[in-house]
């Protein structure tokens, strides 16, 4: 169901909203360049402009530069926040100078330890960057991918002393060992820093052809499990699905070298998300709908809400009816979009 957009509207919103910043109220991600790049990959370029008018009262001006970023200086800039205009800018250069691949290929080592950071969002919109760059390089697109990696530099945040736990064979079964949080509390950060335990499924991995069919069977368990398992936290459980959807769209962009150390990051991202918002119990395993794909894209987007739009677009990806009940469980659990 991938029928890229042609017609410029991509490009039309990109342009659009490369005057806003990646976050508001200084903590809250910035969605609308993942949903818009979702929409137009799957065929819907024509909802792009009107979902964009609903999402609007999300959206803050761009933030004041500090001090630029250099070559010489970017270590003491990482993982500060109040340097995302000054990391945008870095990358706005270094992609007018360089093809955008190599630059990734630079960057993607570099910044992959601290994914975890701004809730994994930063990762997932370099995710959707890559694969618009891959269906059709233009300058939008290399603004939007700028845009992704200087946010994900921002907000850099390594996670270390984690105790490993023995994994099972499946991800699915690894997943479904994951010990959650024993007394959950507050945001993202706080509950990321309470994680000390997880299964180190994939840490043998290291031929990188295993890796990326590791890595798919991930994104595969993780969206069949937000069926049984969303009502942990409807919104923050997508996240154990798309962030390592993210990394799997941007293997074929990189270095295979880089294959199986992705994979062991998305793995950590994902089981971190499990363990810190996991339910007591999951509900019954949902039957697959009746529907096709387009149905199910269609009911997401009239829905509206990014995080629904956004786990449908992994589900398509995945392609099975479980993955697409999950993302009509989203719809189900998720407040609407609605204008303000």
């Amino acid at each position: 169901m991938d029928t890229h957009d042609t017609t410029g509207t991509l490009e039309e919103a990109l342009e659009r909203l490369h005057s806003c910043g990646p976050e508001r109220l200084g903590r809250l991600t910035n969605h609308a360049p993942m949903v818009v790049e979702a929409l137009a990959a799957h065929g819907r370029a024509d909802a792009v402009h009107r979902w964009l008018d609903l999402y609007r009262h999300k959206l803050e001006d761009f933030p004041r530069p500090v001090t630029p970023v250099t070559d010489a200086d970017w270590r003491e800039a990482l993982g500060d926040p109040r340097r995302a205009a000054d990391w945008i800018g870095h990358f706005t250069r270094a992609l007018a100078a360089r093809p955008w691949r190599d630059v990734l290929a630079e960057w993607w080592p570099r910044l992959l330890p601290g994914m975890y950071g701004g809730s994994t969002h930063p990762v997932i919109r370099v995710g959707h960057a890559v694969r618009a760059l891959e269906a059709g390089e233009n300058p939008p697109r290399l603004t939007e991918l700028a845009h992704g990696l200087g946010y994900w530099a921002a907000r850099h945040r390594p996670v270390s002393g984690i105790t490993a736990l023995p994994a099972a064979p499946t991800a699915a079964r690894s997943l479904d060992a994951v010990p959650p949080l024993t007394d959950p509390a507050g945001g993202f950060p706080d509950r990321l820093a309470a994680v000390r335990r997880l299964p180190l499924w994939p840490d043998d991995v290291t031929d990188p052809d295993t890796a990326r069919a590791r890595l798919a069977e991930l994104v595969r368990a993780a969206t069949h499990r937000y069926a049984t398992h969303g009502h942990g936290e409807p919104t923050m459980l997508v996240h154990a699905a798309t962030a390592p959807n993210a990394v799997l769209r941007a293997l074929g962009s990189l270095p295979r070298a880089l294959w199986a150390p992705s994979l062991r990051a998305a793995w950590t991202a994902s089981a971190a998300v499990t363990a810190m918002y996991a339910p007591a119990e999951p509900v019954a395993r949902a039957p697959a709908p009746g529907r096709t794909p387009e149905e199910v894209l269609e009911q997401a987007l009239a829905h509206g809400d990014e995080h629904v739009v956004k786990l449908t677009d992994t589900a398509l990806d995945v392609g099975d009816g479980q993955a697409l009940a999950a993302a009509l469980r989203a719809v189900e659990l998720s407040e609407p979009l609605v204008p303000k």
